[in-house]
């Protein structure tokens, strides 16, 4: 089983021809909504995926915390998710012709996620083997939860976006850290994938997993190393890819106790969602992953 403790936003996004500039107005090319927050994407990508999971998580009292409360229901994670008074919290992306993506989050309700909310919630979260992080809740919390779940022998994996107001010894209690190639920019000062990732291992982590969109992923540390090439496809919208490798890397890691078929099953699981538009609705089913590397020579 997978914990997932973090937030879930109303992702409102505007397709535009090119980056709105400083100054600038522009006409959107469309507009559309779709449940999004990165502990929600990963927390449906783990169901989805063929996943057991548990997600904390504080959805608003408003139309977007309905919204979001509903689609949590429909694909079966609303065990743990509490209501709050608050408005539910959103994210505003800009989404190029090309498929590139740039957000700004309003926090909301995810606000409510405190270490007390996590620490009354402690003997059903213990229930998982694997924990999965990321950095849109309090980092008070999310530390918290890390020390919590790797004091009781289980795996923890760190997605650190986004990469700031980070405190680098949370990574003592962390087994992964999937960093992107900015993300790790901005946590370690290195353009370097290699070096980045060293850096982070002297922190305390156990391995790095570093992101690198159509380079493929690299890992580095006690699992060793190694680089996974990327599968080409004709991306639209890279919306969630980062949350749905991770979560696509828990389940299978969890389910093979092997990192070199987990990275590969989690790089399918990304390149698949990058072809689709949304966060949530990007997300492939565990046969769509197992035919896509079916179909290309892949078997895991």
């Amino acid at each position: 089983m997978i914990a997932v403790v973090g937030s879930n936003n109303v992702d409102l996004v505007l397709t535009v021809e090119e980056f709105t500039k400083p100054g600038e107005t522009q006409s959107c090319l469309s507009f559309e909504r779709f449940a999004g927050g990165k502990g929600a994407n990963q927390a449906v990508a783990c169901k989805k995926l063929g996943g057991e999971v548990l997600f904390l998580t504080c959805v608003g009292s408003d139309g977007n915390g309905d919204f979001s409360y509903n689609e949590l229901a429909k694909a079966d994670v609303k065990e743990l998710v509490v209501r709050t008074q608050l408005s539910n919290g959103f994210a505003m992306i800009e989404i190029t012709k090309r498929g590139e993506n740039r957000i700004i989050i309003y926090p909301g309700s995810n606000a409510a996620l405190t270490p007390e909310l996590l620490r009354e919630h402690t003997n059903e979260l213990l229930k998982a083997q694997i924990l999965l992080l990321q950095n849109e809740i309090s980092f008070s919390t999310t530390f918290e939860a890390a020390k919590l779940f790797k004091e009781n022998e289980k795996t923890v994996i760190f997605d650190p976006a986004p990469a700031h107001r980070i405190d680098l010894a949370i990574l003592k209690y962390v087994d992964f850290v999937t960093p992107n190639e900015t993300e790790l920019l901005a946590l370690t000062g290195s353009k370097d994938p290699e070096d980045g990732a060293r850096i982070l291992l002297e922190k305390g982590c156990k391995n790095v997993i570093v992101k690198m969109g159509d380079k493929g992923c690299l890992l580095l540390g006690e699992l060793g190393k190694m680089k996974i090439g990327a599968f080409k496809v004709d991306a639209i919208d890279s919306t969630a890819a980062g949350d749905i490798f991770n979560a696509a890397f828990a389940v299978e890691f969890e389910k093979a106790k092997d990192v070199e078929k987990a990275m590969i099953f989690a790089s399918a699981a990304a390149a698949i969602s990058v072809t689709k538009k949304g966060a949530q609705s990007s997300i492939p089913t565990r046969s769509e992953v197992i035919e896509f590397l079916r179909e290309r020579g892949k078997e895991i």
